[in-house]
């Protein structure tokens, strides 16, 4: 099974492909491809542990049994957690009328079995072939996955990826607002406008998102709760099950059941 890096570049080749060309690959220590671009549309799927994908404008997270969508020439990087299986799509431009943007897909249980069928199957086939004929109802199905809100809004203005490469380091740093700007020599109303400017949210939302978006990659990691609430810098286990649960509904422990759940066929 090829390595993350080594399948990417694999697919950067310019090939005739067919209208979809699968490949998997398992990561057993975490690891990180940096800023690239494809020809094609590329769809990542988690099929264990956790990806993280930034682009220009955001940071994207894909827990197990979700996948995140990049359209084709998107400069983007990926991180892996570790021991994690991600399963790769590459789809030629105009096959599907997907997003045209960056975004994160709930994956149904049909069009996953159809993302690991194509992961295994050789990249050049007949379109009136039995892979040429799932590859035809497998883009049908994805047009219609609906989109998830797992991603943090970032910015390519210099202050605003200052505090996002700060905080993204160490997630537990509990600055204030004022304290944030004294950094980067602004006051606190001004780098409140600037955060809600660059990003639509308060900065004190866009952290928790933040900190929901790390949350994720270290559960999908198999790290504990409690150590996630460390990681975050929470004071206990129970403040960061209500940050989490109001955020997507549902505990920790009861999200990662109904994803699991979810995936058997």
């Amino acid at each position: 099974m090829l390595s993350l890096e080594d399948s990417l570049r694999y697919f950067d080749q310019d090939q005739p492909y067919g209208l979809v060309a699968g490949l998997k690959t398992h990561s057993p220590g975490a690891s990180e491809v940096p800023v690239h671009q494809h020809r094609q549309g590329q769809l990542l799927f988690a099929v264990k542990g956790g990806i993280t994908c930034e682009v220009a404008d955001a940071i994207w997270m894909v827990p197990p049994n979700s996948a995140v969508w990049i359209p084709g020439q998107t400069r983007h990087s990926v991180r892996a957690t570790a021991n994690a299986e991600i399963s790769f799509l590459f789809i030629q431009p105009g096959a599907a009328p997907l997003p045209a943007t960056c975004c994160t897909l709930f994956i149904s249980p049909l069009v996953r079995e159809l993302i690991l069928h194509m992961a295994g199957q050789p990249p050049k086939y007949a379109p009136d072939s039995p892979t040429g004929r799932k590859a035809v109802v497998l883009l049908e199905e994805l047009a219609h996955m609906p989109v998830e809100r797992l991603h943090l809004p970032i910015s390519e203005e210099p202050r605003m990826r200052k505090i996002a490469k700060i905080l993204s380091d160490d997630p537990a740093d509990r600055r204030t607002l004022a304290q944030w700007g004294n950094m980067v020599a602004m006051s606190e109303r001004s780098l409140a406008r600037l955060v809600r400017q660059e990003t639509g949210l308060t900065f004190g939302r866009w952290r928790q998102q933040l900190h929901l978006i790390v949350a994720l990659r270290e559960l999908a990691a198999g790290q504990n709760v409690q150590n996630i609430a460390e990681i975050l810098g929470y004071e206990s286990v129970s403040a960061f099950i209500i940050m989490f649960k109001k955020s997507l509904g549902e505990t920790p422990a009861k999200y990662f059941s109904s994803i699991a759940q979810t995936a058997e066929p």
